[in-house]
Formats: structure tokens, sequence, C-alpha cells
């Protein structure tokens, strides 16, 4: 009998719009249906628990259950000794949570069992907090402890010595992991199966899938080193790797394409300059230094945080962001208590917040409490001089680099080993130190954390080498650890079943639909430019820097003055590829054919714009700019425009400003037309290059031009799109805080939304759709297709015969439909295992 579910389907729902929105459930599509809606699933938290658990617990109940003082078995000194109760068993019950023991003892009127025994007693409020906490499954501040442990981490770097062999288990980490077990008594897991690791490792690194045909060249290769070269040439796979990764940077950098901020302009994104550094494998520590010191405004938007509108607490505005963010996101310092005060969690302290927020602020920082100014001032300070300080005294941009100098400095053991924790957390489910941003508590194996740290420090800071050190361990390619197993166990067993991202989920259901969408939210470029590209533009270009008659002579030109320019272009056919890169001192507005395409107001920002779907062949482009020279007196001013048009057959045309153009002091409206043609129409002016325009336009004009016609193959990846209703659901966050770990429980919104969602049941129906005109020559083979896409697997005999008297010999599309749906809903599909 297989072990693998056997698929069912029962009638489908079909509405007007032809696409069914009631999928046909097998017995345990159905079962996890079920567990999805169950009362157990997360709910949005209501409850502080720093400020309203935190004091009704120190005050009612650590006089006898804190430190050393464990009255009637129970400690409430942190969550683990918490939740494993007293010698009277639990005393919060999450499934029946009004009926906790821990409710009726400070609820009850018995004096005998009254808690606490003297004294008032819990009030009304406090016991409707606790109530509430506990029907949220009293969720606990990472790392709190009331009677907090001796242990302060380490900072500077631990040589490690390395355990013995033990049966023939080699490799580095398999050695510090058996030790580990053999010290607690942990059974090792077994080995995965080979199609497992295939699915495992492409999912972990790459976010994808493997194809079915991927997966057949896989089971069919018998070298014993196939799974390390898998790894090895998925981690090749630029691109797929970048676009995998760009999510978990962008909620570790709170970095998106939309939402808080972006629209009144207090947010910017550093997705072009993210996406490169992935793109190139920059080595770690250069990626943390041009973020806290950005060398350009590409990387700015991290240390710049969000400008909120209105009037903010103290500990939201862009200085306290700094700190909160470089603190979290490279040293697993959660500052958001110590920003406020002095933290409950762990040892810092208020004044080190505000030292780290003085870094970047440029102006006096005055230290509140509790959002109340205290009349002192903050001071720069790095909250581990040890290493060295920040000079107080220096500008923001010298503190800025001294402070990434001090972040990635060698002796900086904390820095590598905070991200090498949330690599480990990544591929096996679960930190070394967890949660990962509670780097103040002592690691599970501090061997093993300390030995990833010096691994990815010795071999330049490179996160793939990292990334292929773990996936070739015998540890990551064990069996994983079930999740009613592992939520039993507060230690490492193994690697941890995960549930797939929204990411995952979405990219897999483009991969077996073909529903991706044609074009990128993102402004990135998808692969690595050829040299020749490069060259080749470079050698093309023709464009001058013009005017109108007031720069004749070498003149300044005016203050604010405005005029337009034009160009007529005529083409025989649409090009394969049309872009156009622009640069005006000081702002401009352009059109092409009537129609605003797009404006820029700052002369050191080159914009960038495709023409592929704007220019017609059937009548004369026009090209319009309205070029303005902002200033307070008469000052430089000039226009610079590069066309560049690619044929099918490779060949190239350049169009660039020249005195060929024209400028006219009569401006058009706001849409770029004029209601009656100017006759005052002159040819252009030739202005002389300033070095400050040819710094920042010709080799950015020449990159910029051969991105815009690079061409992309690559299917769009949900990394790249503007969050939507399905991957909010699956648990993509806002982005507007940094968000290091998603959750791994499932919710009651999940499951309305993939049983009843418009977004999936439309990706479903095109994608059935699309498999029906595939050139499948039987049913048996399109099934096949689809499970190993989906599953890495054959179907098993029964599910295949399932499948096909379900569909019948000629499948209809919403049968399809239905078993794709079903296949997606298992926890087979829904999990990395």
């Amino acid at each position: 009998m297989s072990h693998h579910p056997v698929l069912k389907f029962v009638p489908h729902f079909m509405p007007e719009n032809g696409i069914p929105l009631l999928r046909g459930l097998s017995w345990v599509c159905l079962a996890f249906a079920v567990w999805l809606c169950s009362p157990s699933t997360s709910a949005f938290a209501q409850i502080d628990f720093a400020h309203q658990i935190v004091p009704i617990l120190r005050k009612h109940c650590m006089e006898c259950h804190s430190g050393t003082k464990i009255s009637g078995g129970l400690s409430l000194n942190d969550q683990a000794t918490f939740l494993q109760g007293s010698e009277n068993g639990r005393i919060v019950d999450f499934a029946q949570p009004d009926k906790s023991l821990l409710l009726h003892v400070v609820t009850t009127d018995d004096a005998d069992f009254r808690m606490p025994p003297k004294g008032p007693g819990l009030t009304k409020e406090e016991a409707a907090l606790l109530r509430l906490w506990i029907r949220e499954k009293a969720p606990w501040e990472p790392g709190f402890a009331f009677t907090r442990p001796a242990y302060e981490p380490p900072l500077k770097p631990r040589e490690v010595e390395l355990p013995p062999i033990v049966n023939s288990r080699a490799h580095p980490i398999d050695r510090l992991v058996d030790a580990s077990f053999a010290s607690r008594q942990i059974q090792r897991p077994a080995a995965i199966s080979d199609g497992e690791f295939l699915r495992r490792a492409s999912l972990d690194l790459i976010g994808l899938l493997p194809t079915p045909e991927e997966y057949a060249a896989f089971m069919a290769d018998h070298h014993p080193d196939k799974r390390a070269r898998l790894i090895q040439s998925l981690l090749n796979r630029d691109v797929d790797y970048t676009e995998h990764w760009l999510s978990f940077w962008n909620d570790l950098l709170r970095n998106d394409y939309s939402g808080t901020g972006f629209i009144t302009g207090g947010r910017k994104q550093i997705s072009r300059w993210l996406y490169e550094s992935l793109l190139h494998n920059l080595p770690y520590d250069q990626l943390a230094s041009e973020l806290i010191a950005p060398p350009s405004i590409e990387s700015r938007g991290y240390i710049d945080g969000i400008t909120w509108r209105g009037t903010v607490s103290a500990g939201q505005t862009v200085e306290i962001q700094f700190a909160q963010s470089v603190g979290q996101s490279f040293l697993g310092i959660n500052f958001k208590c110590a920003s406020c005060h002095d933290s409950f969690v762990d040892r810092w302290k208020l004044d080190e917040a505000y030292g780290l927020a003085a870094i970047y602020s440029t102006r006096p920082l005055e230290i509140h409490r509790c959002d109340k100014p205290t009349g002192r001032m903050a001071n720069a300070y790095w909250p581990f001089p040890e290493l060295g300080q920040v000079d107080p005294a220096a500008p923001r941009d010298q503190r800025l680099k001294q402070l990434a100098s001090l972040m990635t400095h060698p002796e900086n053991g904390r820095f590598t080993r905070t991200i090498v924790n949330r690599l480990w957390h990544r591929l096996m489910g679960r930190g070394i130190v967890h949660p990962l941003d509670a780097m103040q508590s002592e690691p599970e194996n501090a061997d093993l954390l300390d030995y990833l740290a010096n691994h990815l420090q010795g071999h330049q800071y490179d996160l793939k080498q990292t990334l292929e050190f773990i996936a070739t361990s015998e540890i990551y390619q064990a069996k994983t650890v079930s999740v009613s197993e592992e939520s039993l166990q507060a230690s490492f067993h193994g690697p941890r079943a995960r549930r797939l991202s929204a990411e995952q989920f979405v990219d897999a259901v483009w991969q077996l639909t073909g529903t991706a969408p044609r074009k990128p939210d993102a402004n990135v470029v998808r692969g690595k430019l050829d040299p020749s590209l490069l060259e080749a533009t470079a050698k093309a270009m023709s464009a001058e820097w013009i005017w109108g008659d007031s720069a004749l002579n070498g003149s300044s030109p005016p203050a604010n003055e405005t005029l337009a320019f034009r160009t007529t272009i005529n083409l025989l056919e649409v090009p394969h590829k049309a872009a156009m890169i622009i640069s005006c001192d000081n702002e401009y507005t352009m059109y092409i054919n009537g129609k605003k395409l797009g404006e820029g107001k700052n002369r050191e920002t080159l914009g960038g714009y495709s023409l592929t779907e704007a220019l017609k062949t059937n009548q004369p482009n026009e090209l319009l700019v309205v070029g303005k020279n902002t200033g307070a007196e008469n000052n430089p001013a000039g226009l610079f425009v590069e066309l560049q048009l690619i044929q099918k057959d490779g060949s190239r045309q350049h169009i660039g400003s020249s005195t060929e153009w024209e400028w006219s002091p009569t401006l058009p409206d706001s849409k770029g037309k004029y209601d009656l043609q100017p006759t005052d129409w002159k040819p252009a002016v030739k202005v002389p290059a300033l070095d400050v325009w040819t710094q920042h336009t010709l080799q950015p004009a020449i990159k910029r031009l051969a991105e815009l016609n690079f061409d992309q193959n690559h299917m769009v990846r949900s990394s790249l799109v503007r969050s939507d209703f399905l991957m909010r659901s699956l648990g993509r966050p806002n982005r507007d805080q940094i968000v290091s770990m998603r959750p791994n429980d499932l919710t009651t919104l999940e499951a309305i939304d993939l049983s009843n969602g418009e977004t999936l049941a439309t990706a479903l129906d095109q994608g059935a759709r699309s498999l029906l005109e595939k050139d499948f020559a039987t049913t048996p083979e399109l099934v096949n297709w689809i499970y190993s896409y989906a599953l890495s697997r054959p179907p098993t005999e029964t599910e295949l015969a399932t499948a096909l008297a379900a569909l019948g010999d000629e499948p209809a599309r919403e049968n399809v439909a239905d078993l794709l749906w079903a296949i997606l809903m298992q926890p087979e599909f829904f999990y990395v295992n």
C-alpha cells in the first residue's frame, strides 16, 4: 500500500465566468482544508506581551515562580518552563483556552486554589488580558526571561576543534551534529531519496520546482557525486538564484515595490542595487557596507527608512528606524524595545539604541523614554566598543563609513554568526539560535554556529559557499522531522518540514500552468550583460548636449528657462527592441506621439524608458521633451537623449540629440499637445558637456541602454511583482517592518483563498487549457507529467487509476484544473520535505 494519498474527485461547481471556484476534494485535501480552518490556526495578535502581560506576571507570580523558586513545580521564568507547566500538568490549554488551569486559579473564589494566595489578586482587567493572551496561544517575546541567564555570547570569532568522524560522515557539519546528537541521545534521521533531494535542493536554492526533464535526467544519473554537482549547478543559475533569494533579502531589508511611503516619496526602493548584488554574488561584508554607508543613491533606501506622514512617536523617526534596522538585520538585536526604554528582553539599553541612531542623525537627537523627552542628548555610539568606536564629531557620511567598518570588522563574530544562523534556518527550518533575532541567547550548538561563521569569513564572505557547504552535508540530506514531532521538541532533531513560501507556491503554480505575468514590477535587469553588448552600445552612441539660443557662445541660460525640444522618427518596421535614455540639467518631461512617457527632476538620475510598444510604423513618431533650467540665477543647462533601435536581425540604429533637433519657447499643454503648432521652431544649439554631466551620464547611459534592450527570457518570478491577495494570504509581509521569520502556521485566510480564491482558480483554469493544447500522446502521459513536475515523482498505481477515471479518455478542461488543484492542496506539495 502506498503512503501517498489517494485522489478522489467530486463534481465541481462552475459559475458564470467559467472558472470553478469550489474544487473537487480528495479526502486528504478535505482533511487538509479542515485543518487549515481549525481554531488552532493563528490570528492577528492583539496583546502586547512586554507591556501588558509581563507586568501582570511580575506583579502577581514571580515571587513564587521564577529563578530558583518553583512552588508547585511551576516556573514562569521563560517560555519553555511556562509551557512545561507544573506538577499538576500544563497550565494553559490552547485547544480550550478558557478552561486553562492558569485562568481558573487566578479567577476562582475558592481560597484553597486561588492564586496568588495572598494579596488582592488580579483585577478583572488583568484577568481579561491573560485570557486574551492565552486565546492567542500565549505569544512570548523571543528570548525573554524574568530572571536573565548569565550567558553572554562571545563577540570575537572562536576556533572550533572538530569531533571524531562517526560512520564515515566526514563532512564538518555532520561531525558537529553527530557529536551533539550523541550527547543528547538523539537518533539521526535516515537519508532522503534522490527525488526528494532534487525537489528539496531546487526549492531551497533557487525556489523552483525541478522540471520533468530535470527530474528524468537526475534519476538517470548514477554517478556518486551527482548530488554535489546538482547543488553547484543550481547555485550557478545566477538569475534563478537571485530571484529566489530576493524575497529573503526584501523581507530582511524591508524593501518592496509598493506600499507605505512610496506614494508620498517618503520611501525609496533598493531593488535594482539589491538584484545586481545578488546576481554578481557580492561578498556579504561588502553588501552590508554598501547598505550602511551607501556609495550611491541606489542602496540608500535601506538606511533612510520610511518617512511617515504626520506626527509620529519618537520610536518611529528615521533615526530610530536606522538603529532598529541595522541592529536587527546584521546583528540579530531587537532594538525595538530598547528604543522606548531599557529592554525587558536582554541587556540592551535605551542609550545604546539612541547612540546607534545618532550615528545616522544630522540633527541633535534628544533621548525619549516611552515617548517622553528626557532632556538628555544622544551621542553617536557603537554598542561593541572593544572593536573600536565611531567619532561623534565626524560628518555623518564619515560616521556611517566608520560604522560599516566596525560592523564588518574581522573580529566581529556576531556579524557572521547572525547571517549563517539565518541561512541555517532557511535550509533546516530552525535556527541554531532560535528565534533568529534573539542572538543574545545561547546557541543550541555553539561549535556548529562558530564553525559556519568561520567558514563564511574564510571563504571571503561568499554566501553561496555557505549554502553549498550546508546543502552538501548529510544532515541536510536527511528526512525531515514532521511538524507534529517538532512542535514537541525544543531542540534540533533534524531538518524540519517547511511550508512553501508565498513566492515558492505562486512560482510553482506559474510553472505548472504557464500563467506568469509578462513583465516584472521591479525595475531590474534580469541577467548579466555581455561586455561585447556594452562595447557595441558605446561605439554607436551619438548624442550631444543641446539647449536653445540662450546657450550660444558658451552663455549660461537664465534660471527657470523652460523650452520644448522635438525630433521626428520615421520607421519602416517596428523594431524588435527600442529604448531611450535621457538626462537634463535640471528637469524634463517627455512625450512620444502625444503621450507622456516619463519625467525627471534630478540631473544626477538618468532616465531610461522602453519604446518598443510606443513607436508606430504608419506615421511619423514625434519625440517631444520639455526641459527646464532651475536655479536662482543664470547657470548651465543641457539636454541629452539617446535612442537605440534593434531589429530582429540584430542590426542597430542610434538616434541622439543633436543640432538637427529643434527647440521652441512655446510649450505644449500638460498632455504634450499643441492646439496650434508653434511657428518659432529653431535648430538646437550644441553646448559643451560639463564634467559633472558626463560623470553622471556617459557610462551609466551605455549600461542603461544595453540593459533596456537586453533579452530576458526567464519566467517572471513572483519576487519581482507587487504582492496580491493570494500572496498576502500565504504570508508575504507588507515589509514596512523587517521580517526575519515568516510564520510557519497555516491560517483560515489561506484556506479560504486556496479553496475559493479567484487568482488561483483563474491560473488553474488557464493552465488546464494550456496543458490540453500540449502534445501529450495519452492521458496517462499528461498525468505523469503533472505528478513529476509538482511532486518530483510519478503517480502511484492507485493515484494514476483514480486520475484516469476522473479525467476520462478525452479530459475536459475543468477536470484537469481539478486535478491540478487537488495535487496543489496535498501537504506533499505544500511543504519542502
